[in-house]
């Protein structure tokens, strides 16, 4: 087993970082379209969505899912005579590369699906409207996180939480992270990128462009993947054109917030009338302070268990393990 020093918990925004002004070089001096400028209107309102991005929170609900979800489920399985069934270490001893790849193919596509359902399910597009609130002159690397938290919470829920149940390492969820990234970014770029023949594998800001068409709706819209355009091309929801769209947004966007903290505040009012925007606000600021809090510090984590704090507690599984064996 391989102890991870603190520098992991730094890993990601590392990461973030290097991959932020590399795009940013490159929109610089090789745009797809050069009338469109970098330093915007309204730039500041993306750099607040890129700082408290999504994948923070799902590295968030991945721990807090390790400490406080999953012994519990271990505890259930337990007492209804279901460990051997439901093995949930399953992963733990596959090999890393095996690991990363099962990890971006298979959460890849659920992603694909959850795309489709943010889509098609009224109350679930409410919140996915922040994400295609992105209109003309707006379109580049930095919108690629642009969304509501209450969406994150539900991609991260369905994508980490079997990450973590199957015991996939650490290193697979960082590298996750870190690759999504960078696809994220690229997808979202203002840079003449289309892949070539690569094109029926992976997704390209040509392609993803298309997906923001403001005249898409639940049954015309297209382009749903993610890191891999296969899905598409497979299902039959893919459009390439060799030119962008003619309108980016949806039909009221014209209307719809323009800044991060009443994008962040606009769905629960949505779900909920009457709600006042204190009350939002503290929900959004109680978020923000919880992810701060947990990465504020280094954790130092071992490879092969699901748990933060694996160094101070046993291994459940070898302990199953062991208890077998004495039987």
């Amino acid at each position: 087993m391989v102890l991870l020093g603190p520098m992991i918990a730094y890993l990601y925004p590392i990461s973030l970082f290097v991959l932020s002004g590399l795009m940013f070089a490159l929109e610089r001096f090789f745009p797809w379209r050069p009338e469109q400028k970098q330093l915007r209107p309204k730039l500041w309102s993306d750099v607040i969505h890129l700082v408290f991005n999504g994948h923070f929170l799902g590295i968030l609900l991945a721990g807090l899912a390790a400490v406080w979800i999953l012994p519990s489920v271990d505890r259930w399985l337990g007492a209804q005579g279901l460990t051997d069934s439901v093995y949930r270490n399953a992963a733990a001893d596959w090999p890393l590369w095996l690991q990363i790849i099962v990890a971006l193919v298979v959460l890849d596509f659920i992603q694909w699906c959850v795309h489709n359902m943010l889509h098609r399910v009224p109350a679930l597009w409410e919140l996915h409207k922040a994400h295609h609130s992105v209109q003309d002159e707006e379109m580049d690397w930095i919108v690629s996180f642009r969304f509501s938290w209450l969406e994150v919470i539900v991609y991260k829920t369905v994508l980490y939480l079997p990450l973590v149940f199957f015991g996939f390492l650490w290193e697979a969820l960082m590298f996750h992270a870190i690759f999504g990234t960078a696809i994220g970014h690229l997808n979202h770029s203002n840079l003449d990128v289309g892949h070539g023949r690569w094109r029926y594998i992976l997704n390209s800001p040509r392609m993803h462009i298309w997906h923001h068409y403001y005249e898409g709706d639940a049954k015309t819209t297209v382009n749903y993947g993610i890191i891999f355009s296969a899905w598409d091309w497979i299902f039959g929801t893919a459009k390439m054109p060799p030119e962008p769209p003619p309108r980016l947004g949806f039909h009221g966007v014209e209307t719809y917030p323009d800044n991060f903290f009443s994008q962040e505040i606009w769905p629960l009012q949505r779900l909920w009338p009457r709600l006042h925007s204190k009350l939002a606000w503290s929900v959004i600021g109680l978020l923000v302070i919880a992810g701060a809090w947990y990465l504020h510090e280094p954790h130092q984590l071992l490879v092969g268990s699901g748990r933060p704090d694996a160094l101070d507690q046993p291994d459940d599984r070898h302990q199953i393990e062991g208890r077998q064996d004495s039987e």
